[in-house]
Formats: C-alpha cells, sequence, structure tokens
C-alpha cells in the first residue's frame, strides 16, 4: 500500500473513531518541526471535527525573550566581539534591532552549523572574545555541553556562551495549569525525546492523567501516533507510548543526558509569552563558568520592550491561532517580522503563513 492509501485509510479510522467522543478534544503538538510538519501536510484541516490541534511552545527561537534577544544585540556592538549563531536567530527582531541589522552594520556576527564551528573561529582569533548563542531544548544543549568540554580540554580562554537553552517538562506543566487552556493530550517532541527518553513524560501522564505519545514527523507518523491518543482518550488509560520506534527508546540517550549534567545545571527561565518557569532553562554550572558570557559582558536591557500589538504570546501559548494577530500577513511577514514566531523556520506563524494561508 503506497503512502496516500496509508493516509487515506487511517484518517477513515480517526473520523470513525472521533465519533465516539463526547466531545472536542484540543491535541498540542510542543515541537515546532510537528507545527511545519503538520501545516506542510494539510493535516489540520483534514482531521474530523472533534479533532482540534493546538500549536504550543515548541519553537526554540520563539520562546526566547525579547530581553535575550536584546541582550545579544548589545553585545555584538562591543568591541573585539564576533558573534556566531544559527541562522534563524538573524532577523528576530529586538526592541531597537535585529542581529543582521547589526551585520548589515558591520558587526562580526557570523552564521555556524555546529558549536564546534564556532570553536574553531575561536581558535583562529585569539584577540577576539567569540560568543555563541545557545538557543534550543535537550536536542542542541548536548552539543554546545560537548563543545564546552572541548574547549576546557584544549584551554581555549576567548570562547564564551550565551545560554538560553530551555527544557520542555516545566513549561508542559505551565500550560496544563493554565486555566485559558483545556488540554486533552500531548503530542511530544521526537527530537527532544531521542535525547530525554520517553520516560520523562511519565510524570504528567501520572500527576494530570493526560495521555502522551512521543510521534515522528511524517504524514503517517502523525496520523498514528493521533489514533494512539484518541484509543488512549476513548479508554480512558493515559499513558506514555512512542510511536516514533525508529529512533526514541524510552531511556534516552545516556550519554548525551550525562554530558548535559557535567555542564549545566538547571536554573528559573523566561518564556516568551508565558512568562517566568521555575526550573526551565540550563546555565553553566561552576565548573564551566568561565564560558559564561552573561558574567563576562555588563549589558543593560532595560529598555526592553515586546511590541505593542504582538499576539506571538499568545500564539505560542495555544490561546490564539496565528490569523487571529492583526499584524499577520500585513505589518507581520517573513521578510519583514515584528514577532519571532514569524522568522523561524519552526515557527507556527510562518507554517500557516508558508502553508495554510498563502497556498
Amino acid at each position: 500500500m503506497n503512502e496516500k492509501k496509508s493516509f487515506e485509510k487511517l484518517l477513515k479510522i480517526l473520523c470513525k473513531e472521533s465519533e465516539k467522543l463526547e466531545k472536542t478534544v484540543n491535541l498540542m503538538e510542543v515541537c515546532g518541526t510537528h507545527t511545519m510538519a503538520i501545516s506542510r501536510f494539510g493535516i489540520r484541516s483534514r482531521l474530523p471535527k472533534k479533532i482540534k490541534l493546538i500549536s504550543g511552545p515548541g519553537c526554540p527561537v520563539c520562546v526566547t525573550p525579547i530581553t535575550e534577544v536584546d541582550k545579544t544585540i548589545e553585545i555584538s556592538k562591543q568591541k573585539n566581539v564576533i558573534i556566531t549563531t544559527f541562522g534563524d536567530m538573524l532577523k528576530v527582531p529586538g526592541t531597537k534591532s535585529s542581529l543582521m541589522n547589526e551585520k548589515a552594520k558591520g558587526r562580526d556576527i557570523r552564521v555556524v552549523y555546529s558549536p564546534s564551528d564556532a570553536l574553531l573561529i575561536a581558535k583562529e582569533n585569539p584577540d577576539k572574545k567569540v560568543v555563541f548563542i545557545g538557543i534550543g531544548f535537550e536536542t542542541t544543549a548536548p552539543l554546545i555541553a560537548y563543545t564546552m568540554k572541548e574547549a576546557k580540554k584544549q584551554k581555549i580562554k576567548n570562547f564564551f556562551v550565551l545560554s538560553f537553552f530551555k527544557v520542555i517538562i516545566p513549561p508542559m506543566e505551565a500550560l496544563l495549569n493554565d486555566k485559558d487552556l483545556k488540554l486533552n493530550g500531548f503530542i511530544c517532541p521526537g527530537h527532544v525525546s531521542a535525547i530525554t527518553g520517553a520516560k520523562i513524560y511519565e510524570p504528567l501522564v501520572e500527576k494530570y492523567k493526560i495521555p502522551c505519545v512521543v510521534i515522528g514527523f511524517e504524514a503517517i507518523d502523525i496520523l498514528t501516533g493521533i489514533l494512539m491518543l484518541l484509543k488512549q482518550m476513548l479508554l480512558k488509560k493515559p499513558a506514555v507510548e512512542i510511536q516514533y520506534k525508529r529512533v526514541v527508546k524510552y531511556e534516552g540517550n545516556k550519554y548525551a543526558q550525562d554530558v548535559l549534567k557535567e555542564v549545566f545545571t538547571e536554573s528559573d527561565s523566561v518564556w516568551r509569552g508565558i512568562g517566568l518557569i521555575p526550573g526551565s532553562g540550563l546555565k553553566l554550572n561552576e565548573n564551566y563558568s568561565e564560558f559564561d558570557a552573561e558574567k563576562i559582558f555588563d549589558i543593560d536591557v532595560s529598555f526592553s520592550k515586546e511590541p505593542v500589538g504582538c499576539k506571538c504570546g499568545d500564539v505560542l501559548k495555544g490561546i490564539k491561532i496565528p490569523t487571529e494577530c492583526p499584524f499577520f500577513g500585513k505589518k507581520c511577514t517573513p521578510e519583514k517580522p515584528v514577532g519571532a514566531c514569524m522568522v523561524s523556520s519552526e515557527g507556527t506563524c510562518a507554517a500557516y503563513y508558508k502553508y495554510e494561508v498563502n497556498k
């Protein structure tokens, strides 16, 4: 059976099973790659009416608060500094500027494809302070942790990290406690779970009685995972399940977990649209504090302010969909973004703009 026929068959089963639901159920994906895949495959519009997909705070660039964006911009203005970053961060608007605008003014800002590229730049430029912007969840954090281990081993003194890393469980719990949301199940992230293992979702299931399924990124993966969630709800037996078994294991990647623990410590962290979430961030521990850019640069970002009228925060919480923002597709486009959700390749607004509105 080819993929299209398998898709239609699964969709037919989903529609039939959904008729057994007493009311509409809300399923949230907390991974930006899932958000893009759902929009790209047109899954949202094909699902039965009783199954509603809500996009959550799964885009690491999007959840980075504007104060942290402003920090990177202000550091880029310092003398003898090279900023290294993944490409998604370039166009994210700060309060007054963006990294792309500062690069156009002559600041030394370089796009890298891995933290090891940034470390190489530091080795090649010993008279410069090279700062890597650490954005991401448990997926990318082990890479920078390993890179810092190498920097320490090689005694490189001019390499620094702005650690804006986040972890996934605390915001999921915060959303479950949000009175504006009524979630019935989680589409759990495949990439993060490959590192952490599916075991991290067990406390959510036990405490909140909510189904959690780790799902892959192909159309068949997503429909199969949604069907698994639906069956759990119909049986009233919430559990942690893995649909993405070809990649994700229950225990996860122990080596990556150990590297994270060696370099980072959990910290309170601010999320765009959600606010301060205890224990949701990763900061460098005492053994690696010499690489902490925030301790090297004294930066004042008291001027930071979210753009008035932008609904990026509500979109990240799943309270609004992108088209409910008055700026969407008008004042805010991928070419001239107002909010971070329109910038990132994993942003909900970018997904809607590319696949669901401007087809």
